[in-house]
């Protein structure tokens, strides 16, 4: 083909219209990427997204989430984090994620009730809850639990010196009170004298009465339980108020004297009235604990049956312990020959009554059991010791599994089947054999190959 002067214009006309087009159709194909986004699960088993049944929850609630991670500038924490939440954003994309440093924002962890690196606080529609183990099935029964959206009551026992879920002193429990209210928990208090347990009550709480009740306030905590009402009764050692007929209808003896437990020790704790718990029973109410529990002056427990209740220990003691009737000065050691127990003792059970209620005259179905615990101290909630260890969180979980929303979602652990690799003696021999003597070989010959090519020439 003969090249003009007018050939040489087309083809410069040609590589300009390229170049223009091909700058356009990358650009086009830019501002496409930043209106639809399209993310693919490469990974054996999609380990890298949310199950269906987290995929079904964020479906069902329809307001915004607001997640804050709390933790230090750590990459790697962070970078654990955001892969966390954002498998939830590529389904929901109205969660937002705010990181704060705990150490710039002191406020805000005493406030929020921070007490680990890395710890989510999960809100929705007012109500939030905090999430200490990063995990999908952490994360989405967290979720599970603000979304409901019934009103829960808590009601909690008073004129008798009871400890107050509104108040400030040592002794009261007003932080796990504002705890409860933050999941948009409704907690009042209740005085029997003046008036009954309110109908719209979930969970009436006897929290260590210091003053004996009246046998009138009796029958009306017989009435309840009768109706089939929930309970949780943190006593006192050697000071159950009155209460006996109570402990006596639920099968629940309080042993005489004081939990002293020798292993504290190891922990620090100089006070040998202090109770630890480490291993805890397959139930709903322990089945996330993972760190210990701390018990100041516990009362032993021994179950005892009774016909239509069913007792579960839920809090047991180790077995460097006992129960010390004498006074706690001085050198003290266990009695064999006194009416001191050695331990493991327990010192909460779980109490339920599947058939508390009948069914209505309409044949509707039975209401859910009743479910009881009761426990042989009710410090480990108060002002206190409430940031001790894993306190806060079995005292939600009590509260959670007796008010009847203990539902749980059990998301199987996704398995990665491509992250190792198993090798017989065989073939471990080989590689070993081929990089350490077969490898080096294969280069010194040929390295001595090219060296007597070119002497040769």
């Amino acid at each position: 083909m003969e090249i003009t002067r007018r050939s040489r214009l087309l083809l410069r006309l040609q590589s300009w219209l390229f170049t223009l087009l091909f700058t356009g159709l990358i650009g086009l194909l830019a501002w496409l990427s930043t209106q639809y986004v399209y993310q693919a699960d490469w990974t054996a088993g999609s380990r890298n997204t949310v199950s269906e049944d987290t995929r079904q929850l964020l479906g069902d609630m329809e307001h915004a989430i607001s997640i804050t991670a709390f933790a230090r500038e750590d990459d790697l924490l962070r970078r654990q984090i955001q892969d966390l939440v954002g498998s939830y954003q590529r389904f929901k994309p109205d969660i937002t994620l705010e990181f704060v440093n705990p150490d710039t924002a002191p406020e805000r962890v005493r406030a929020q009730g921070i007490s680990t690196d890395g710890e989510l606080v999960v809100s929705y529609q007012g109500r939030s809850e905090n999430v200490q183990n990063l995990g999908e099935q952490q994360l989405t029964n967290s979720l599970l639990r603000i979304s409901r959206q019934d009103q829960r009551w808590i009601v909690f026992l008073s004129g008798h010196g009871e400890r107050d879920p509104h108040g400030e002193a040592n002794f009261d429990l007003g932080a796990f009170g504002k705890e409860l209210e933050r999941q948009g928990i409704q907690v009042q208090t209740v005085n029997l004298a003046e008036s009954g347990i309110p109908e719209n009550t979930h969970l009436l709480v006897i929290a260590g009465p210091r003053v004996g009740l009246l046998p009138g306030e009796i029958s009306l905590l017989g009435d309840y339980l009768d109706q089939g009402g929930n309970l949780l009764w943190m006593a006192e050692p050697g000071r159950l108020a009155g209460l006996e007929p109570l402990a006596e209808r639920l099968g629940v003896e309080f042993l005489p004297g004081v939990i002293v437990d020798a292993t504290t020790r190891m922990f620090g704790i100089e006070n040998p009235a202090f109770v630890v718990v480490t291993t805890y029973p397959k139930h709903e109410v322990t089945r996330e604990m993972n760190s210990v529990s701390v018990f100041p002056e516990a009362s032993a427990l021994e179950l005892h049956e009774r016909e239509q209740w069913q007792a579960t220990p839920l809090l047991s003691t180790l077995n460097r312990s006992w129960t010390e009737i004498g006074e706690l000065a001085g050198e003290i050691q266990f009695d064999a020959d006194t009416d001191e127990r050695a331990g493991p003792l327990d010192i909460g059970a779980a109490i339920t009554r599947s058939d508390a209620v009948e069914t209505d005259a309409g044949g509707g179905a039975a209401p859910p059991s009743q479910r009881i615990i009761v426990t042989g101290d009710g410090d480990f909630l108060s002002n206190t010791y409430l940031g001790n260890a894993g306190n806060l969180d079995l005292g939600l979980n009590m509260v959670h599994w007796l008010s009847h929303d203990d539902a749980f979602i059990d998301i199987r652990v996704k398995a990665a089947p491509d992250t190792t690799l198993e090798l017989g003696k065989a073939a471990q021999a080989s590689i070993a054999i081929g990089f350490l003597i077969g490898l080096p070989l294969l280069l010194l010959s040929s390295g001595l190959l090219i060296w007597w090519r070119r002497r040769g020439r």
